[in-house]
């Protein structure tokens, strides 16, 4: 079996052909057009697709498949092996683009729990793969296109189980390449909702996950690090993280929208540790606006990097750009540099714990993404790093964020105790959720890390009346480049009434960093050793999560300040939060940064690189760098 960590560096696109779309095996298929359609692809540097065996047509009958589509299938092989390309085939293809179709003879049968049902389907997926698995062309396989919205949900056992019963078919008829789900890893870790789909089981069947992303946002900033901030939640997995389904229908969209939309999950995802990426979809199909899907969704007629009659959309030149690029790095070799800041997730989000409602796990989720937003505009990289089922998190980290928290396990408090005397920063700002169940700081210990006592009334939340909320520095934190005394932080104020609310403490122990415009404490730390504990009594981070076009806010300054209070050494930053700064290694000893401008307008930049200086991937030294509208750019640091 293909091994994991061996999987190669794909770039391609989802693919219909313009020429029938999901009935091409029909005898709508044309070979020429579909050749034309792969030589376009594969001249603008794309090196395989996703296909899809439609299954209505396929399947025909519960022991039949159609010999006729199968032999357009293996043409359309042979067509990717002379374009020097691969495909990734799928299996249950019975959602598309905004409609199910069923097998004629589905009767309504469960997918994943009516026995014999199942076993249709993994004949189904075995005859198949027999059929194919020799061909060169094959690269990966998928069991599924976003099965929970085709097959429903169901429980996490069932879900497993059916999976584990496709993937043994494959494996029996003699398959050797990758296998995943292809479900879209909107599971319980990445998303709160417990769909069935759990990344981490399903990871224990498959060699790489997939997630689909086209979630909507209220802030630009956030959309274009969405792709990147789902990719961090899916390395719960700890497999190869293939972006399978991204895109942008013109519908939505300008052509010079659509291209930064592409540049910037491209780059942003590859600094994330993203190691794939499937285009949605190769091509328009204007010829099918009478045809369903398309009559009733229109907006899916134009998700294509190439318009109906084939040309080159703005989509594709980006992806070419972006291969050239990956080309120059030899992306296969490269990895992130080790983090010295840890963003926490709390284990609720993961665990689906007796009597935990979705809302707190989409709470995690929320603020998190908010957080790591704010760690990237402060140039500070991150891990994300996930508390344990029973409590616990990993121990070596210089500064440890954990952003609007209101559940954490009780063990995992007191170890933040000890990550502080042993001399690690621990940031937590407060929240009490957006639930009114249990409203209120989840925390243990916390006099004993931060040097407050909570004063809030039992089964009351403290108002933020305020419309701005403003935090008075009264002391230093990351001095000298840190926040001084007189330094004022902004958020605007929002959320529901449970959680715009802030935590009133007295101080024992610890020393105001900074109070709120009614003089209470709002930043408080005490010292442990050569370790200090921070606490926010206001929800920063979960403020600006429930604002539109709020992003960059000045939480980015207060993650700044205490990278510098933690001794954490930025490999580049700039003076703009508004320019993402990141690094990448190669496995041969080569560094390179990958900045991507959040300007709507062009940039000239200095970056202050901690070690070397930067030059052009053609070796010539360019300490500027310009940046486009949205713009992104990759240098080499020597």
């Amino acid at each position: 079996m293909t091994d994991a960590a061996g999987l190669p560096v794909w770039i391609g696109a989802n693919f219909w052909s313009r020429a029938g779309g999901p009935r091409m095996w029909t005898d709508r298929y044309d070979p020429g057009v579909v050749r034309e359609e792969l030589a376009v692809l594969a001249s603008h540097g794309l090196n395989m697709t996703r296909s899809f065996f439609f299954w209505p047509d396929f399947h025909p009958e519960p022991d039949r498949l159609d010999e006729d589509c199968i032999a357009r299938f293996a043409d359309f092989l042979d067509a990717h092996r002379d374009a020097g390309m691969t495909t990734i085939p799928t299996f249950i293809v019975g959602h598309m683009s905004g409609e199910n179709w069923d097998p004629a003879w589905r009767g309504g049968r469960d997918l994943y729990r009516d026995v014999w049902f199942v076993g249709r389907q993994a004949w189904y997926v075995r005859e198949l793969t027999a059929r194919f698995h020799e061909h060169p062309a094959v690269s990966g396989w998928l069991l599924s296109n976003e099965v929970p919205i085709y097959g429903g949900e169901a429980p996490h056992g069932d879900v497993t189980a059916w999976a584990q019963l496709l993937i043994d078919a494959i494996r029996a008829a003699g398959a050797t390449q990758p296998v995943s789900v292809g479900d879209g890893a909107w599971g319980i870790e990445t998303t709160g909702h417990d769909s069935g789909f759990r990344v981490r089981e399903l990871a224990a069947l498959t060699q790489f996950v997939g997630p689909h992303v086209y979630r909507m946002e209220s802030d630009q900033v956030r959309q274009h690090l969405k792709a990147a901030w789902v990719a961090e939640l899916c390395r719960i997995a700890g497999l190869p993280i293939v972006l399978e389904e991204f895109g942008v229908t013109d519908a939505f969209v300008s052509a010079e929208g659509a291209a930064s939309y592409y540049r910037q999950q491209l780059y942003n995802t590859l600094t994330a540790g993203v190691s794939g990426w499937i285009a949605w979809n190769n091509t328009d199909f204007d010829d099918l606006v009478a045809e369903r899907p398309y009559s009733h969704h229109p907006f899916e007629l134009h998700f294509g990097i190439t318009d109906s009659a084939g040309a080159p959309k703005p989509a594709l030149l980006e992806l070419e750009r972006f291969a050239g690029d990956l080309r120059e790095m030899d992306a296969a070799g490269l990895r992130r540099p080790a983090a010295r800041t840890a963003l926490v997730l709390p284990s609720h989000l993961a665990e689906g714990y007796p009597f935990s409602r979705e809302t707190e796990r989409e709470h995690i989720v929320a603020v998190g993404e908010q957080a790591y937003a704010a760690a990237r505009e402060a140039h500070l990289p991150v891990d994300v790093v996930r508390e344990s089922a029973d409590g616990g998190i990993a121990a070596g980290y210089d500064l440890y964020l954990l952003p609007s928290v209101k559940q954490l396990c009780g063990p995992t408090w007191r170890q933040l105790v000890a990550l502080a005397d042993e001399g690690a920063v621990v940031y937590a700002s407060y929240s009490a959720g957006e639930t009114n169940a249990q409203r209120g700081p989840w925390w243990a210990f916390t006099e004993e890390l931060f040097g407050v006592r909570i004063d809030s009334a039992y089964g009351l939340v403290e108002p933020i009346d305020d419309e701005l909320v403003t935090l008075e520095l009264t002391g230093a934190l990351g001095a000298p480049a840190g926040l001084r005394p007189g330094d004022r932080l902004r958020v605007r104020a929002a959320g529901t009434d449970d959680a715009r609310s802030m935590l009133p403490v007295t101080v024992t122990e610890g020393e105001v960093l900074a109070t709120d415009a009614h003089g209470r404490p709002a930043l408080i730390a005490r010292r442990h050793g050569s370790g200090l504990a921070v606490l926010c009594t206001y929800p920063l981070e979960y403020l600006a999560s429930r604002l539109g076009r709020v992003n960059p806010e000045d939480t980015w300054r207060l993650y700044d300040a205490l990278a510098a209070e933690a001794g954490v050494r930025r490999p580049i930053v700039l003076d703009d939060p508004r320019v993402f700064a990141d690094v990448l290694e190669h496995a041969d000893g080569r560094r390179f940064a990958v900045l991507a401008s959040q300007h709507a307008e062009p940039r000239t930049l200095t970056p202050v690189v901690a070690s070397g200086a930067l030059h052009a991937l053609d070796g010539a030294p360019a300490a500027d760098v310009d940046l486009g509208p949205y713009g992104t750019q990759v240098r080499e640091i020597r």
